[in-house]
């Protein structure tokens, strides 16, 4: 099994704080940032960083569908990880300030990919496609904040 990574970036023109808090808060700002990608979204514990356990689907594909269940964890400043319980898919948020008044959000998911042909091609695919849905993602956000 090979090791598949996603990763996209934005600069977004509101303070590293300001950004970070709203990905933190799996309560109320991360339900209003989420594609159409996701569905089923629930809080189950927490709700603000540190210590959340959330809950989505995440339709990659029109026949691939992830039943997420992520625990929360903010190892350092600026950073949000969250654990799937249900796979190895690992994705980790970094929010760093990019100048006056800008911020640049990071989000790179990893996961351990199947094997053989059809491994060959979830490593060629997937991280396409999983970076187009956190761009658009990256994008809701920006909207949210920079109001």
């Amino acid at each position: 099994m090979a090791q598949v990574e996603a990763t996209t970036e934005r600069v977004i023109a509101a303070d590293a704080e300001t950004v970070f808090d709203a990905l933190a808060d799996y309560a109320e700002t991360r339900s209003k940032v989420l594609t159409g990608h996701f569905s089923e979204y629930e809080v189950r514990e927490g709700g603000d960083g540190e210590g959340t356990l959330v809950h989505w689907k995440l339709q990659a594909t029109s026949k691939r569908v992830r039943d997420c269940l992520l625990e929360v964890t903010e190892p350092t400043d600026g950073r949000l990880v969250e654990k799937d319980r249900n796979s190895s898919m690992v994705t980790t948020w970094t929010v760093t300030p990019a100048g006056e008044g800008k911020s640049k959000a990071v989000v790179s998911t990893v996961w351990n990919g199947a094997g053989g042909i059809g491994g060959f091609f979830e490593k060629t695919f997937a991280p396409k496609g999983l970076g187009r849905i956190y761009d658009e993602l990256l994008q809701n956000l920006a909207a949210e904040v920079e109001k």
